[in-house]
């Protein structure tokens, strides 16, 4: 179905073969050069990258830019569109906190946030951080959160105007809006304070972009002369450090995939030594949030697969003390807790479909706030403040703008603070969604979720974007999405497949899509599609699947595995060089990410299993559907080598004429460009490539 005719001829990577012996297995990479050996400086510099990768990666630009000439005007039109539905002079409802309510808002023509408070009860409205009068001069800028003090004079802010995810925190008066002389480089984003405000913990990232060591900052003072508090020695584990709802502690978290460690520090003595929790247990999780006198656990210590809450006392922390206070219970994974002065709440999926549950901590009586829709999205923000009956969180669907609710936990009355604002208009009776269950391989039934206008025909005529990403445990909600409405307008049906490797259907649907059990999330996404098509949804050659990072590799992996179950492929940074990448420990995120995948450096069966699916290494000569890669040069998380190396792989080894391109963002990372509206420009794209893919361009 592909109408990509009359191209110029594609870019060519030159073959430099580079052979690895492993586990008596002996491989040649022919594009292994298109890794920058000085790949660190060039996330902090993109100037020094070497000229010949810089010379392929342009060339691949300008042969992608060819392409998709022809949808210029379609481009502009997508948009549009999806600027006309967002509101431009949005503002969030402020959260009360302390004196003040603290919110965010946008301008017309304004591309970052503006940071404001007002007096807590109503008054005028300080802009304290215009995030547009930043960014001003920078091709990429992208704000951290602000923190502000405990006594509210100051805020600690982030940026990165790179795209490397190397944080730069400012420290801001927030009465005169005027930076402090502190600037501390080469963060994580964000810092917390001590009591006393006299200055802040932050994570540290090294020159491999690890977060090994916690510092703390005077004000004031030279930022080589921190205090080191804590340090992790093992690069397989991320640091982080966050605090309580009542300032009091701080909290050092340490953790990969699957294992948990804590350390506490009492706010109000932050150069004292860090009191551990519990220590480290391979596959054992938890998690704090303070309750006053005690704190709640949610941990999956015991057996406890899908989750339970424990309390334990505040003086006494450790895991002997641990009580039970929400019970395991199969099937039901709980997500995430907080704690207020007089309930206890947490999220929950069950079936597929989050829930909050409220506990009164003094009479013990549980209530839940439910839904009626066959499929719909929950957020919960909880509240700033400990001592409060009133917390928010936010409902939507695939058909229902988001809703903004505080809710009182109390008298159990909800209060609708906003509905999501389409200008353009949008009226919920002109589109169907439905939940749909596939059965895969082994006859495990796999969630989609479908869009589509009322008006579009299901006798398999449609085209269809089918999305998906299955990783990390990490699940894609059916909430409210603007910009795919532009495709279900003209006649998409728009669907998401909630395989395993995911945590939709529980903690299980996780472990049964990672380490030796990868392929049932490829599989479970080959038979989604199957399934829209033997249902009359779509035909194989109408649909397009798109995914991103991990997601990325599901597209990889399931176009070597099932080209023609496809009519194009939109990979959007994806992890593509899977073993590659894990035998190379030197690179940020490979030690981390061994729990997830394997350590084919140690484990020849690890090894064998990744090579089986890694989409790089299973490249084949066979007809491949039209695919359109997405890079960032200096994107930390998939390096921009992987879809670069995969591109000219398959270029030299498809045996049809469909295209393959390669867009590289020479001056974005991870998450594409970062402004508000800029971030549609390549939306709009790579919607262009799915519309032409399908024979539509006008």
């Amino acid at each position: 179905m592909s109408q990509f005719n009359n191209l110029p001829k594609p870019p060519l990577a030159e073959i430099r073969p580079q052979e690895d012996k492993r586990h008596g297995i002996t491989r040649v990479d022919n594009y292994a050069w298109l890794r920058a050996d000085n790949w660190q400086e060039v996330f902090q510099n993109p100037d020094v990258l070497d000229k010949d990768i810089r010379a392929y990666l342009e060339a691949e630009n300008t042969y992608q830019e060819a392409a998709l000439e022809d949808t210029k005007d379609l481009q502009k039109s997508l948009f549009d569109e999806m600027k006309g539905r967002i509101k431009e002079d949005d503002a969030s409802i402020p959260v009360k906190d302390g004196p003040f309510a603290y919110g965010l808002e946008f301008v017309t023509g304004g591309e970052q946030p503006h940071y404001f408070r007002t007096p807590r009860d109503g008054g005028d409205k300080n802009v304290f951080l215009n995030g547009d009068i930043e960014a001003e001069g920078s091709e990429y800028f992208r704000l951290s959160a602000v923190n502000n003090s405990p006594d509210h004079s100051l805020g600690i802010w982030g940026y990165d105007d790179k795209g490397s995810e190397y944080f730069t925190l400012k420290i801001r008066d927030l009465e005169s809006n005027e930076d402090l002389d502190d600037e501390i480089l080469n963060t994580g984003g964000g810092g917390v304070w001590s009591a006393d405000g006299a200055g802040f913990f932050y994570t540290a990232l090294d020159e491999n972009h690890r977060p090994s060591k916690i510092y703390y900052h005077v004000l004031g003072t030279k930022q080589s002369d921190d205090k080191l508090i804590h340090e992790e020695k093992d690069a397989g584990f991320f640091m982080s450090v966050g605090g309580s709802s009542l300032d009091d502690v701080v909290y050092i978290d340490i953790h990969d995939h699957q294992t948990s460690e804590l350390w506490l520090i009492a706010a109000d003595d932050p150069f004292a030594k860090p009191k551990l929790v519990a220590k480290r247990e391979t596959g054992v999780e938890y998690d704090f949030t303070e309750g006053g006198d005690e704190f709640f656990v949610l941990t999956n210590d015991g057996d406890a697969k899908d989750f339970k809450i424990m309390s334990v006392p505040f003086a006494t922390p450790e895991k002997d003390n641990w009580v039970e206070v929400v019970p395991h219970t199969p099937g039901r994974l709980i997500l995430s807790h907080a704690a207020y002065k007089n309930y206890l709440v947490w999220m929950e999926r069950d079936e597929g479909l989050p829930k909050i549950n409220i506990k009164d901590r003094t009479t013990g009586e549980i209530h839940s706030i439910e839904f009626d829709e066959e499929a719909f999205s929950l957020g919960f923000s909880g509240a700033a403040e400990y001592d409060t009956d009133v917390v928010r969180f936010s409902y939507s669907s695939m058909t229902t703008p988001s809703q903004l609710y505080d809710y009182n936990m109390r008298t159990r009355e909800r209060t609708l603070l906003k509905t999501q604002d389409v200008p353009s208009g949008h009226d919920i009776d002109d589109y169907v969604t439905r939940r749909i269950m596939a059965p895969s391989h082994d006859g495990v039934l796999v969630p989609v979720s479908i869009l589509y206008h009322k008006d579009t025909k299901l006798d398999g005529s449609a085209p269809a974007l089918l999305y998906g990403y299955g990783s990390y445990g990490m699940s894609v909600p059916a909430s409210f999405n603007t910009n795919c409405l532009s495709l279900v307008d003209r006649g998409f049906i728009y669907a998401i497949a909630h395989m395993r490797g995911g945590k939709d259907k529980g903690f299980q649907w996780y472990e049964d899509g990672k380490r030796e059990k990868k392929i049932n999330t490829f599989k479970d996404f080959i038979a989604a599609s199957e399934h829209l098509v033997s249902e009359g949804f779509t035909s194989h050659d109408s649909i397009v699947a798109q995914g991103g990072s991990a997601g990325g590799m599901l597209m990889g992996a399931c176009v070597n595995m099932a080209p023609h179950n496809f009519g194009a492929i939109i990979a959007a940074v994806p992890f593509v060089d899977v073993l590659n990448t894990m035998l190379d420990d030197t690179l940020p995120l490979t030690p981390p990410e061994w729990p997830e995948w394997g350590n084919p450096i140690t484990s020849k069966d690890d090894y064998e299993y990744i090579a089986s699916y890694s989409p790089y290494d299973n490249v084949e000569a066979k007809a491949y559907p039209p695919i359109f890669a997405i890079g960032g040069l200096t994107d930390p998380r998939v390096t921009y080598w992987e879809p670069a190396k995969w591109v000219a792989k398959l270029r030299e080894a498809k045996t049809n004429d469909a295209p393959v391109l390669l867009k590289t963002n020479m001056g974005a990372g991870h998450g594409g460009s970062a402004g508000r509206f800029q971030r549609l420009v390549e939306v709009a794209e790579e919607y262009a490539f799915a519309l032409k893919s399908s024979g539509i361009t006008k």
